[in-house]
């Protein structure tokens, strides 16, 4: 068994992974865990959505996009003080991460002071940060890093193949275009997808593989289970096996040993054995609270209730890591123009 992070996975390789028999598979990513993690431990992220809707994209399984009829309502970008607010909440309620989504392609010039304004005061509540704002170029991405942003999520959704099958407003380069900027400004790169959306077994395999051969692993790796929208393409898709979602869980724990496997969207369709075989299979971080931007979250004390049952706790957050220094009020940050934005 390796042990060693890898960058050359191929894919015979991966569906080698998949095709173990299932104690197998969750015997050796079990073992790698322990090798890395307190098997015990669980980070606990909490999310908001500071602007939703009208998104301009049109990811079939998504119900912010403007493409489809979802009933959503649509909402500006939250005040600042409201977010601190919230975030002072989640931090009440155990969350050592607070994650701020917004349905956007890419961040506006008129937005963008709030956003980093948020990231900041997130940040001062000794929080660690994330952001998905979608597309991000190079300026933007250095505005976030002197912010003090800890994460940037984007995630690939799917393996190159079967991505223009999702999504066809924007290129699957492009997603691995924003990663590289998040890398290249040294902030820690959250990166996952979706499975459930119809795709093959050589899909999933795929997906897992473009992350695991980046030149460095996501920090965090989110593995959705899709959320099946009214109104969305994939509304009637049909039901993921519940064993091949904890086989990717797994598998996702293998090819990136040292990573964050977030057990995400979805779980409120999972009961509580079904939970427990992917944490045991490595998954070591959850979004807690009861809404994931615009779908519902097993409630916050059921999951204390599960914790408690399986002897789970909540993963410490170290405030006093030199890499978690305060950003102090004067910082000096850049404000992103993008003359070209529209929205």
């Amino acid at each position: 068994m390796s042990v060693l992070p890898r960058h050359d996975w191929h894919n015979h390789e991966i569906d080698a992974l998949f095709q173990l028999p299932f104690n197998d598979l969750l015997f050796q990513a079990h073992s790698t865990h322990r090798l890395h993690f307190d098997p015990n431990a669980v980070q606990i992220s909490t999310l908001l959505s500071i602007k939703t809707g009208a998104c301009p994209e049109d990811c079939k399984y998504c119900s912010q996009s403007g493409h489809y009829n979802t009933e959503l309502e649509k909402e500006k970008l939250l005040a600042v003080e409201k977010v601190l607010e919230e975030a002072q909440r989640a931090k009440a309620n155990g969350a050592s991460r607070f994650c701020m989504g917004a349905a956007w392609k890419h961040p506006s010039r008129k937005d963008f002071p709030a956003v980093l304004a948020m990231v900041k005061g997130v940040r001062r509540l000794g929080l660690e940060t994330c952001m998905t704002l979608g597309q991000l170029d190079q300026e933007q991405t250095q505005a976030l890093a002197e912010a003090g942003l800890d994460y940037y999520n984007h995630n690939i959704d799917t393996s190159r193949e079967y991505y223009d099958k999702i999504i066809t407003t924007r290129k699957f380069e492009e997603r691995l275009d924003t990663l590289a900027h998040v890398r290249e400004a040294g902030i820690k790169v959250c990166s996952g997808g979706i499975v459930g959306m119809g795709e093959s077994a050589r899909d999933r395999s795929g997906f897992l593989r473009e992350l695991a051969n980046l030149p460095q692993h996501p920090h965090s790796v989110p593995i959705n289970n899709l959320v099946k929208i009214k109104g969305t393409p994939l509304e009637n898709v049909a039901d993921l096996d519940p064993f091949d979602f904890v086989r990717m869980i797994a598998v996702a724990r293998i090819l990136m040993p040292k990573s964050h496997v977030r057990l995400s969207a979805g779980r409120e369709q999972m009961n509580d054995q079904m939970q427990a075989l992917c944490f045991f299979a490595g998954a070591n971080s959850i979004f807690y609270g009861d809404k994931l931007l615009t779908t519902s979250n097993p409630l916050a004390n059921d999951d204390m209730a599960l914790f408690a049952r399986l002897g789970i706790h909540p993963e410490v957050r170290d405030s006093s890591s030199p890499e978690f220094a305060a950003v102090p009020e004067s910082a000096n940050l850049p404000v992103y123009y993008d003359a070209t934005a529209t929205h």
